[in-house]
């Protein structure tokens, strides 16, 4: 089963296309849907997957208006489909200008599903020409196991409100992610797992002399394969860091890390 997540576009800019064509360029994955290019990798079952790129050559009418559609297919690698999301129509107001518009596209790898290599098709539309493009991203799904999976970041602590991995020195952010593939004990069938946050500066050394754990053991359905987990994360000091999330799975015995990287900038220049 695949579950897909809003397709969005942030900002959309003047054409520098030839008329009636558009591209679709910048591709690349990213921490969650405004962070930086993570790198291609093998994901897990439970993992979300986030593709940013720039819509090129879109009309917009004077008054800034843009109107396009963007759609979704996930096939294996046989050509199956195993997902599909008709054409949405999207409207975005375009006040500052340019020649291209940043988007995103990004879909959910359910618990339960099986390992394989798939292909994750997104066609864009523009309304006023007609023009469309289709950019495809291979990725590939490992066996279902323990680990960190969707992680991202937002600006309140539900999670509704992204944010990008980074900012200016005074800024708050939270660390979101998901714990999954864990093991449950007890008559009432609970996990036990424990979760850090462990800040490194650029050149490796953690900024915390003893980070706290979060010990995770009631309040999970039984039937829920996932935990949500946050972290709040004050940026007071500049810099490249490097958030590690440990997670450890007290019945298996399993651990895993995921490492975010975050930049805080000065907050004048």
């Amino acid at each position: 089963m695949w579950t897909s997540l809003p397709l969005l576009a942030a900002l959309a800019l003047a054409p520098a296309q030839a008329a009636g064509t558009i591209d679709l360029t910048n591709v690349r994955n990213t921490y969650g849907e405004y962070g930086g290019p993570r790198p291609d990798a093998p994901v897990i079952p439970g993992d979300v997957i986030y593709v940013g790129f720039d819509i090129e050559g879109i009309v917009i009418s004077p008054e800034g208006r843009v109107s396009y559609t963007m759609a979704m297919e996930v096939v294996d690698k046989t050509g199956k489909t195993f997902f599909k999301q008709d054409p949405a129509q999207k409207e975005d107001f375009v006040p500052l200008g340019g020649n291209k518009l940043p988007a995103r596209a990004y879909v959910f790898v359910a618990p339960e599903h099986p390992a394989g290599s798939y292909t994750m098709k997104v066609t864009v539309t523009d309304n006023a020409t007609k023009a469309t493009k289709t950019l495809e991203r291979k990725f590939e799904v490992l066996p279902k196991t323990f680990g960190v999976v969707g992680v991202r970041t937002s600006v309140d602590d539900v999670g509704q409100i992204a944010a990008p991995t980074a900012g200016v020195v005074g800024q708050s952010m939270f660390v979101q992610f998901f714990v999954t593939g864990f093991g449950r004990t007890g008559e009432k069938k609970q996990p036990n797992i424990s979760v850090e946050m462990i800040p490194l500066d650029e050149q490796g050394k953690p900024t915390l002399q003893k980070p706290q754990p979060l010990n995770i053991v009631s309040g999970v359905d039984e039937g829920m394969p996932l935990v949500n987990v946050r972290f709040l994360l004050p940026l007071s000091r500049q810099g490249k860091f490097s958030i590690q999330l440990k997670a450890t799975d007290n019945v298996t015995n399993k651990t895993n890390t995921f490492t975010l990287p975050i930049t805080v900038y000065p907050s004048t220049p």
